[in-house]
């Protein structure tokens, strides 16, 4: 299972999300600290979950991250985050 899958399969579980857009942005950032040649360390993340209402962008973040903690010790360097609920989403 790649890096990216296991990062969907926990938002999934953790947080029944409405949608989850991952991009591996690895490639831009070749050379840079945390690297690899293969891809899959620096990712761009935007989380839409109902489990975000009233909590601060702190607070989300936190919960991502508790959710993603193997992968951010492992292999995950670099992770973008932009989490919000449906509603907030709505009106983008």
């Amino acid at each position: 299972m790649t890096y990216a899958e296991r990062i969907r399969s926990k938002l999934i579980q953790g947080l029944s999300p409405e949608r989850i857009d991952l991009v591996d942005e690895s490639h831009r950032h070749a050379g840079h600290g945390g690297a690899h040649p293969e891809g899959e360390t620096h990712f761009t993340l935007t989380v839409v979950a109902a489990a975000f209402a009233g909590r601060t962008r702190v607070e989300r973040q936190r919960m991502v991250y508790d959710l993603l903690h193997a992968e951010m010790a492992e292999r995950v360097h670099a992770l973008a985050l932009t989490t919000r609920t449906p509603e907030e989403a709505a009106r983008i």
